[in-house]
């Protein structure tokens, strides 16, 4: 993988047990397609999740600094640090290199007292959401989102519901394919879902 590699959707959603990220696996350069299994959603500490579109280098960098920050924060303090502090974190890192940014588009999802998820812009902008989408095809996502999004999802319901907003970005966005790679984040941590365990589901 290389920086100059992007393109992609990504989805958050929240759930009531917990919160869901799901990412495409398509990288282009350009109009032409370069990789199909890029990881762009990444574990950065035992509850806490990111999710990135843009630049594979840019979210690569950026993820490998939040987990030393991550893993120094937990010795520091003797705890966790919180979905809101990452973000929080996360926001100001990119803040600060606004001049020199770092070309991506990040949902940070984690579970402490409650799922969460945020939507961070590459200045440093921060949102908390109950659904939100990233990338090339957001779109097309979005549209799926919204239509579909309730308070009372299951987390079932939740992976069910971001799958079906990346298929719809996969069909209408040429940056947008590869599989998916899906992860939640709940009560009990992090976990990414098998290709085999998501059938399932259906």
């Amino acid at each position: 993988m290389t920086e100059n590699l992007k393109g992609t959707t990504t989805v958050g959603v929240v759930c009531k047990d917990g919160v869901v990220l799901a990412a495409d696996r398509r990288a282009s350069l350009g109009n032409m397609v370069l990789s199909e299994g890029v990881t762009k959603v990444f574990q950065i500490d035992e509850h806490l999740a990111l999710a990135g579109a843009g630049s594979v280098g840019d979210i690569l960098s950026l993820v490998r600094l939040l987990r030393a920050e991550a893993k120094l924060y937990r010795a520091r303090v003797g705890r966790e640090m919180s979905v809101r502090a990452l973000a929080t974190l996360t926001s100001n890192i990119l803040h600060g290199n606004r001049f020199m940014p770092y070309f991506g588009w990040f949902l940070i999802a984690g579970y402490d007292e409650k799922p969460g998820l945020y939507s961070i812009d590459m200045a440093g902008g921060v949102t908390e959401d109950k659904f939100t989408a990233a990338g090339s095809g957001m779109e097309f996502a979005f549209s799926i989102l919204e239509e579909n999004y309730r308070d009372d999802l299951s987390l079932e319901d939740g992976i069910r519901l971001a799958l079906k907003a990346i298929k719809a970005s996969t069909r209408r966005d040429v940056f947008t394919g590869g599989g998916v790679t899906l992860v939640t984040v709940t009560e009990d941590g992090y976990r990414e879902w098998s290709e085999e365990e998501l059938k399932a589901l259906f």
